[in-house]
C-alpha cells in the first residue's frame, strides 16, 4: 500500500511543474498567482489520518526534491515548511475528531501555514521584498483556495486509502 502513496505524490510533484501551469488559465496569472501545492494537500492528509512522523518524512523528501527542481532560490525553505505542515497536521488528529469540515478547516489552515513560513523565509534572507497583504490576498489567497477545492475532490479516495493502510496494518500484527 506504501507503493500506492509513494507513486500518487510522484504523479503530483511531476503534474505540479508540468501540466498544472498551462491549465491555469493566463488571465488569472495576470491578476493573482495560483500555485497548486497537491502534495501538501496530501502531506497533510498524511498527518491527518496516518502518522505525523510519516507526514514529516514524507513533506521533508518531497519537499526537498520541490526544492532542487522547482521552486526555490535557496535549498531548504519549501522541505521545512512542508514537513513542518505535515506534522503540525499530524498533532491535530490526535486533538480533534476527524471528519470532512475538520480536515478541511486544517487544509486551508495548513496552506496558508505552509506559504506564510515560505513567505516569512524568502523575507527574512531578502529574496522576497512584497508586501505580506499583497502576496496574502493576491498568492496565498487564491492559492489556498485551489488546494482546498483539490482536497474536497480527493478527500473520500485519500480516506479509504489511508483506511486500507491502516486496516492491512492492523491484519499485519495480528
Amino acid at each position: 500500500m506504501r507503493k500506492w502513496l509513494w507513486l500518487i505524490l510522484l504523479a503530483l510533484f511531476i503534474l505540479e511543474g508540468t501540466i498544472l501551469q498551462w491549465i491555469i488559465p493566463s488571465v488569472w496569472q495576470s491578476k493573482i498567482y495560483v500555485a497548486p501545492h497537491f502534495i501538501v494537500v496530501i502531506v497533510i492528509y498524511i498527518g491527518l489520518y496516518v502518522n505525523r512522523h510519516t507526514a514529516l518524512v514524507y513533506g521533508l523528501i518531497f519537499g526537498l526534491l520541490q526544492d532542487f527542481i522547482y521552486y526555490s532560490p535557496m535549498l531548504g525553505p519549501i522541505s521545512f515548511a512542508m514537513g513542518l505542515t505535515g506534522y503540525l497536521a499530524g498533532l491535530m488528529h490526535r486533538r480533534l475528531h476527524s471528519n470532512i469540515i475538520v480536515s478541511m478547516l486544517v487544509m486551508a489552515l495548513g496552506n496558508l501555514f505552509f506559504d506564510s513560513i515560505i513567505y516569512g523565509l524568502y523575507r527574512l534572507f531578502q529574496i522576497n521584498h512584497l508586501d505580506l497583504q499583497w502576496v496574502f490576498f493576491h498568492q496565498m489567497l487564491p492559492s489556498m483556495l485551489i488546494n482546498l477545492l483539490f482536497a474536497l475532490m480527493v478527500y473520500v479516495p485519500v480516506r479509504k486509502l489511508f483506511e486500507s493502510m491502516q486496516a492491512a496494518k492492523t491484519d499485519a500484527e495480528e
